[in-house]
């Protein structure tokens, strides 16, 4: 029996950890030909909700093809890939974008014998695709598009040579794509400018790229404060004798992000920088990595306050992918964590969010042909993490020392009166009573009251202030009956000692009385089964053990304690 216990514990702590953690890297490729990502500064991998878009191009027909594939369990198992063009000439360096279901992709192509932009929508979730639709009609070349989309305006950038040097153009629709308005030329000196990249939060668009007008590559931003109907001017964000280039750009809000890799010291480094009004001013630079090597090709992808960084790094020998996060929107940086580990190169690394899942996606040679590689974080994008242990009276089984997995809500409350609500995070608990309680509002240092709801529980808050620490903290209700406020739990087990809050609270008033006992008496007389708030020991059914549970802690007084 001790020997299952600890085997019960290993497997729970194994499956519990997987929650903080990246997972294994996932192949979506499978062809003796090359594929291949784009620049950093296109994203190609773009998520909404459970859906999760991947676009590369492929060697696999003899050319270069656009490809697409999705999942529609966010990232957990992959569909089949999509072959969305289909030309003698070469398509190549896609980059998704997706608002709802929604799925917009742009790319360059030779097609009519010089490179041009091109583009394609699913307005299906990806599931079926339109024609293709050539967004440039000059002689030059049109290279390296970037895209982004907010509702149903959709914005691409690129940088294109129809004017003797490399300029950086842009383009809208603003119906999702069906129709597209004239190119604009964003840029307009004697040097050369590309590396362009886009991002939009709103109605406010923002453009960074590279450029060489002070003799060495500098960053430089652009905005429109109305969806790209005008613009601002040029401002330039990098000031040094360095080589500054290949930027990706972030908006949420008001706040901008903005990473390039720079040459200013011995390597090439990961540099940050933001803005909080929108553009209009700039922090300093911030060096994200300091390491013997170099980093190169970062790509950046904003959610609320929480900031997802990823690059290329060959810190180690070879080139291997790295990420890093922010949780306080870019003012500190959490240490590296290397995403890769092999001997092989993997380079050309895109990052995306959707609620809690990071995606990230690139290209890997570790297969002896550059592949298309995928990995997520499940809880990546929670800004705090709460490693809570909690048992429930009825729903724990003393001869097991397991619990019935049920649903809990936990609330941050301010630690002084009137004691508000911060945030709230709603899980199911492990047959262990732990579970990972996420929450976005909280902030580092600051402490909270917790209080703990279950449906048919009595209210029950820590008997002390938390606080988090880097994004993260723990609380134990179980250990001993002190860890909650005024000692407010029962004992339910004796090997190993184990508390838990009080069962019965059936009408969640804060108390335990006979209101809940006449509840759980006349669903047990109507044989009420189910998932109902009169099952007091989550066996799905209201008979004589639930009215028991009821009937003592009635008899008991239980009530809610708190400060």
């Amino acid at each position: 029996m001790k020997m299952i216990l600890i085997l019960l514990i290993l497997i729970t702590l194994y499956t519990f950890n997987l929650f903080a953690q990246w997972q294994p890297d996932v192949r979506l490729t499978y062809n003796p030909a090359a594929s291949s990502t784009s620049f950093n500064n296109a994203w190609c991998i773009a998520s909404s909700g459970d859906f999760v878009h991947a676009v590369w191009y492929d060697l696999r027909d003899g050319n270069r093809e656009i490809y697409y594939k999705r999942s529609t369990d966010g990232g957990v198992s992959w569909g089949a890939d999509t072959r969305l063009t289909n030309n003698s000439a070469n398509s190549w360096y896609p980059s998704v974008s997706v608002s709802s279901s929604v799925v917009h992709v742009v790319w360059q192509d030779n097609r009519d014998g010089n490179e041009a932009i091109y583009y394609k929508r699913s307005t299906d979730g990806g599931l079926s695709w339109g024609t293709d639709t050539r967004l440039t009609s000059n002689s030059g070349y049109s290279l390296s598009p970037s895209g982004a989309v907010s509702g149903s305006e959709v914005h691409v950038v690129w940088y294109e040579g129809r004017d003797g040097n490399n300029e950086i153009y842009y383009k809208r629709s603003s119906d999702g794509g069906i129709s597209w308005g004239a190119d604009t030329r964003l840029t307009n000196d004697i040097a050369d400018s590309y590396g362009s990249s886009v991002s939009v939060s709103g109605s406010v668009v923002h453009v960074a790229w590279q450029d060489k007008r002070d003799s060495n590559y500098e960053i430089y931003h652009k905005r429109s404060t109305d969806a790209g109907i005008s613009w601002g001017t040029d401002t330039r964000l990098t000031n040094n004798p360095a080589l500054s280039r290949y930027p990706s750009l972030s908006a949420s809000g008001s706040i901008v992000h903005i990473v390039w890799e720079d040459y200013r010291g011995s390597d090439f480094n990961i540099y940050y920088k933001r803005s909080t009004d929108g553009g209009t001013s700039w922090t300093a630079d911030i060096p994200l990595t300091l390491d013997l090597g170099d980093s190169y090709h970062p790509s950046l992808s904003v959610s609320g306050s929480v900031l997802h960084a990823v690059w290329s790094d060959n810190r180690d020998g070879n080139s291997n992918i790295y990420y890093k996060r922010s949780t306080d929107a870019g003012i500190s940086w959490q240490a590296d964590t290397p995403l890769t580990s092999n001997f092989a190169t993997a380079v050309s690394v895109s990052v995306s969010v959707s609620d809690q899942v990071v995606h990230a996606v690139w290209q890997d040679n570790r297969e002896g042909n550059y592949e298309i590689f995928y990995k997520r974080n499940p809880t990546g994008n929670s800004e705090f993490t709460l490693s809570l242990t909690v048992f429930i009276e009825g729903f724990y089984d003393s001869v097991t020392n397991n619990l019935i997995g049920d649903t809990v809500t936990v609330y941050l409350r301010n630690s002084s009166f009137p004691y508000n609500v911060i945030d709230s995070s709603k899980r199911k608990l492990s047959s262990s009573g732990t579970a990972p309680f996420l929450f976005s509002n909280a902030v580092n240092g600051i402490s909270y009251y917790l209080e703990v709801k279950h449906r048919n529980s009595i209210a029950t808050w820590s008997s002390f202030p938390i606080v988090f620490t880097s994004g993260s903290s723990n609380y134990n209700f179980a250990a001993v009956p002190t860890q909650a406020y005024g000692s407010n739990e029962v004992q339910v087990d004796t090997s190993p000692l184990q508390y838990a809050i009080y069962s019965g609270d059936v009408n969640q008033d804060g108390f335990v009385n006979l209101n809940d006992i006449i509840l759980t008496s006349n669903n047990s007389s109507n044989f009420i089964s189910g998932y109902v708030s009169t099952d007091l020991n989550g066996d799905d059914n209201t008979n004589l053990s639930d009215i028991l549970i009821a009937y003592n802690n009635s008899n008991r007084f239980v009530s809610v304690m708190r400060p």
